[in-house]
């Protein structure tokens, strides 16, 4: 089996084990249809993965399920690549009031269509307010699938008392949960469904690599990012933030972006320096690309330069396929290094410390020699292990396929905790 279906079936497989008891006995049917909300935000390859991953997931262990995704951003840029990689999912944006009555037809037909409601994987339980809606609107059962939990709220606690099972991505989420009262055989350790995503757009890929002269296996991927994502700057209207929040963002943000990346700077010299090979500067997050020439390019040496290579803002099928032929991947970002690892890539988190607890998702996985905590970590402790990879590249491959089997260790886990009782 190659490399990238092994991963693919291992982790889909283990992953619907988890999901499958719980929805069978809450719609007794063998054929349920499924209402999943997902879709966070557009400008993040990484929130745009997570609804194509559990799909591959449902799709591969339910064959047949019938899937409706009721996606929060309405984007046609998203959208389509989902119609074009899922054309029988359904995709719907139908909106509720405050008092959550259903504002549209297409929202009223899959609440009454729909067996069981789930939550896609994400940064937190984003979309507290629709399972709120479907638990006002219908008595059918929901769960959470592969979110952080930070804190726990009265009325988010509320909610979660009420929910079939709730799966957290890294265990601090779990621990976080107990601490707040909320303990049980229906929570456990699910890591994020982009370890699932399996779609990709070889052609355009391939396109770019060619024009770009990148060969397979030759090139790194590198990167960015801001110690707090300046979202004022993304959002119409600054997300709401004000000139006091702004200004503290900005003055950490600017204390920090030439402290980060000068490390990130070291390793991608040292490679030039020891292979003579490219280095692909690429974003995961929209507002990347604006920062990529000042942090990652313009500081490098001369002599460098002519290695470098770039990309604007893509989409994950894209950016998959690329990452699956690169030899490595390191990244101030949390879901480059995982869409990486679903391929086949050993990739690097450069974790810096304002990100979540999500992080702690690397360190339950096996992933601990490629976290580097960029407080705690120099350039040349970076150098030092990408250059380990590549002196020893079949190691570091089947690194990766080890971690895969961690993953699957946990879904395993947890499914003799449902099997308890189930």
């Amino acid at each position: 089996m190659k490399r990238r279906d092994f991963i693919q079936k291992t982790a889909a497989m283990a992953a619907g084990s988890l999901l499958i008891p719980h929805i069978l006995k809450a719609t007794g049917k063998k054929d349920p249809v499924l209402l999943l909300v997902s879709g966070w935000q557009d400008v993040n390859i990484g929130d745009i993965a997570h609804t194509p991953g559990l799909i591959a997931l449902l799709k591969s262990r339910m064959k047949n399920a019938r899937i409706i995704l009721w996606k929060r951003t309405d984007s046609e840029m998203s959208d389509a690549m989902l119609h074009k990689h899922y054309p029988d999912v359904q995709i719907i944006h139908g909106k509720f009031d405050k008092d959550y009555a259903l504002q549209s037809p297409e929202l009223e037909l899959a609440f009454k269509e729909a067996d069981f409601f789930i939550h896609g994987s994400g940064p937190s339980v984003v979309a507290a307010e629709n399972l709120r809606c479907w638990n006002k609107n219908t008595d059918k059962g929901f769960g959470i699938f592969g979110v952080t939990i930070q804190d726990v709220p009265p009325a988010l606690k509320a909610l979660l008392e009420k929910s079939s099972f709730i799966f957290t991505r890294e265990t601090a989420s779990i621990a976080v949960l107990k601490k707040n009262g909320l303990e049980g055989k229906h929570i456990a350790f699910a890591p994020d469904a982009t370890f699932v995503l399996d779609i990709h757009d070889k052609t355009k890929a391939g396109e770019f690599m060619a024009k770009n002269g990148l060969l397979p296996r030759k090139f790194i991927c590198a990167i960015p990012r801001l110690r707090y994502t300046p979202y004022y700057r993304i959002n119409p209207n600054r997300a709401g933030w004000s000139d006091e929040k702004i200004k503290q963002v900005d003055e950490v943000n600017e204390q920090y972006k030439e402290i980060d990346h000068a490390k990130l700077r070291t390793a991608m010299i040292a490679w030039v320096k020891k292979t003579g090979n490219k280095i692909l500067v690429c974003p995961e997050m929209t507002y990347e690309v604006d920062i990529m020439k000042e942090l990652l390019i313009d500081p490098l040496p001369e002599e460098i330069k002519p290695f470098i290579v770039t990309h604007d803002y893509w989409l994950p099928d894209e950016a998959a396929s690329v990452y699956e032929k690169a030899s490595a991947v390191l990244s101030f970002e949390c879901h480059s290094p995982i869409i990486a690892a679903a391929n086949g890539t050993p990739s690097f988190y450069l974790r810096q410390p304002t990100d979540t607890i999500k992080g702690q998702m690397y360190y339950d996985l096996g992933f601990n020699d490629w976290v580097f905590e960029i407080d705690d970590t120099t350039g040349e402790q970076i150098t030092e292990r990408l250059l380990e990879i590549h002196e020893n590249y079949q190691a570091a491959l089947k690194k990766v396929k080890d971690a895969r089997k961690t993953v699957d260790a946990r879904y395993d886990d947890c499914l003799k905790i449902m099997k308890s009782f189930v």
